[in-house]
């Protein structure tokens, strides 16, 4: 762990040093990896927003604290920096704002919590961030599908369409962070299928599209892999930063 700590450590000063004359800032580089969004999202007065999906939502919340606009209860990730940002710019609209990732779920720990966490909190907006646990992590030694991906996805959807026709939906595309020593060094065209499914869907359901992947590629062009993420998934603070830039994107300012 210490070799690849100081591996990782080298190779960013080393990068650093050969990037700092040409690298963006978090909005020049979500600019450039998104361009400009063509469908956003308008924030009307009492709106409920609801971030769901695994640990990267997740992000260290207090999981007994279930309060809307509440620190604790958001984490320290990009919901938790995307909600500070909404209630700064739109105090007169009253949102409502939830967290309900939980670290190391898939689509089927979802699925069983659908009806709890989402379909009684009746949100307005609702954002998914979900798929690296289904890629990479068995359960009981059983690794998922693609196709149990897609299905389940397809569920969650079908779900919330049938009993919140009117919510708006935000869908994050799952990502992978490359280079960094020995950690997740497979995000190989395997994941990519994983990334397509999610594309596709959020298509078909007139979501918002959150290409995550292109934002992080065009953020290593100012930084390596070790600034934005610890292990090639879980995000620092700076890349915790980046992702919020790009969900607020969705956002009609």
């Amino acid at each position: 762990m210490e070799n690849n700590l100081n591996t990782n450590r080298r190779g960013f000063i080393k990068y650093a040093a050969l990037a700092g004359t040409f690298s963006l800032s978090i909005p020049e580089i979500v600019k450039a990896a998104i361009g400009n969004v063509d469908k956003k999202i308008s924030l009307k007065e009492g709106d409920i927003i609801l971030f769901q999906g695994d640990s990267i939502t997740d992000s260290y919340r207090k999981r007994e604290e279930l309060r809307f606009n509440d620190g604790p209860a958001m984490g320290t990730g990009y919901a938790f920096l995307s909600t500070s940002q909404l209630l700064y710019h739109h105090p007169g609209k009253g949102l409502k704002i939830y967290n309900r990732g939980i670290s190391g779920h898939k689509t089927f720990h979802l699925i069983e919590r659908w009806e709890r966490d989402i379909i009684d909190l009746k949100p307005s907006v609702l954002s998914i961030l979900v798929g690296v646990n289904d890629f990479w992590v068995k359960n009981n030694g059983v690794q998922g599908t693609l196709k149990s991906f897609r299905e389940n996805y397809q569920i969650l959807l079908d779900k919330t369409r049938q009993n919140l026709p009117d919510t708006k939906l935000i869908i994050g595309e799952p990502f992978g962070v490359t280079g960094i020593k020995g950690k997740h060094e497979f995000w190989d065209t395997e994941f990519k299928d994983y990334q397509k499914v999610v594309a596709e869907l959020g298509r078909s359901f007139d979501a918002v599209f959150i290409p995550y992947q292109k934002v992080f590629d065009k953020a290593q062009q100012s930084a390596p892999g070790v600034y934005w993420t610890r292990d090639g998934v879980h995000p620092t603070i700076a890349g915790s930063q980046l992702m919020a830039e790009a969900w607020l994107s969705a956002i009609k300012s």
